[in-house]
């Protein structure tokens, strides 16, 4: 019986590689109540919080909560290897590794707040006018891409690796890339011209004659991708989009309609005035157009054509979508021939007339 207790004092103490039994078991048993405190944080703490911040009208306390929920968990979990690191008893290379380790995973617990954070900051600026969307989302990209970078940079200096040599010795890799990638840098130099020309936003109605039209979704490093009305994206080069005459219709103040309808020619001059000012009078009064002052609607008899009298329509209404354009022109069009017949006239169309002046016997 002694013996066997002897046996299972020397398998405590000697352990695994040579690691007590009962700092392995307290090591494992604080890594389990870390990740055990971590669900409850998240789950209650931060879960208690974010009703908190529900209740409030601001927003930005909500994304503040989101983007910390991963980082504040990983602190317990942090934690706890650094005290797996005092209850083990190692040295040596292997005790420099895993405190290594240890502050490896400080850093990327500290820049992952950081790289969380960047959404939420740039929520708060979204107001400011100077401040797109498409510029909005990408300085947060680049944003985040410098806090990873400088991240890395820190990990890797803590376990010795010099980033200095480490770039030169990219540098001719990185020449060959770059030559490599021409078009990469094209596109991202023409998508920066774009964002800061503000030449379009994403939701913008945008056109390109003949070639293309849709909606701006989002305006990439690489690409700019559109909606088209058949409602299939297009990814189109931001080279492409910057070289060409673009029609930003999300940008216009009003929308024009400008038409010339064609009166027979046995309509009286006085059936013409009256056409003319019913028409007007329609336009006016409707509700469908602008009442601005500096857009008021031009109705006018403004030529006599080769088979009809013309008169010229413009109108403006304000910016809207398809659907009600169409709508708002088809009520101009349906009162447009009522006042036409009211008035005892018509519409005329292309015709020629013949003229005999003698009949052969």
């Amino acid at each position: 019986m002694d013996s066997f207790l002897v046996l299972v004092a020397d398998v405590w103490n000697t352990g695994f590689l040579g690691i007590n039994l009962g700092s392995l078991i307290a090591a494992l048993s604080t890594i389990l109540l870390a990740f055990l405190l971590r669900g409850f944080i998240i789950s209650v703490i931060i879960g208690y919080l974010t009703r908190l911040a529900e209740k409030t009208e601001s927003k930005i306390d909500d994304e503040i909560l989101n983007a910390l929920r991963r980082p504040i968990g990983l602190i317990p979990v942090t934690v706890a290897l650094y005290l797996c690191t005092l209850i083990i008893p190692i040295s040596g290379m292997v005790g420099d590794i895993a405190t290594n380790i240890v502050k490896a995973f400080v850093v990327f617990t500290i820049f992952s707040a950081l790289a969380n954070s960047i959404k939420p900051i740039f929520a708060a600026l979204s107001t400011q006018s100077w401040l797109t969307a498409s510029m909005q989302m990408w300085l947060e990209r680049a944003s985040g891409f410098i806090v990873w970078v400088i991240g890395v940079a820190v990990i890797l200096d803590i376990f010795g690796i010099q980033i200095g040599p480490l770039v030169a010795g990219l540098g001719l890799f990185s020449v060959a890339v770059a030559l490599g990638a021409q078009d990469f840098f094209k596109n991202l130099i023409a998508g920066i011209l774009i964002i800061g020309e503000h030449r379009f936003q994403p939701g913008d109605r945008i056109e390109v004659a003949g070639e293309l039209h849709g909606i701006v979704e989002i305006i990439g490093f690489r690409s700019t991708v559109i909606r088209t009305f058949d409602t299939a994206p297009m990814a189109i080069p931001n080279k492409d989009l910057s070289d060409v005459k673009v029609i930003n219709h999300g940008q216009m103040i009003n929308r024009r309609i400008n038409w010339k309808i064609n009166l027979v020619y046995s309509t009286p001059v006085e059936q013409l005035e009256s056409i003319r000012t019913d028409i007007k009078k329609y336009i006016l009064d409707s509700n469908d157009f602008s009442s601005d002052t500096n857009l008021d609607p031009v109705v006018r008899v403004v030529e006599l054509g080769a088979s009809s009298i013309d008169l010229l329509i413009v109108a403006y209404s304000d910016p809207m979508g398809f659907a009600d354009y169409n709508e708002v022109k088809e009520n101009l069009v349906f009162n447009i021939m009522k006042i036409v017949k009211a008035n005892g006239s018509d519409f005329a169309f292309p015709s020629s007339s013949l003229y005999v002046e003698s009949m052969p016997e």
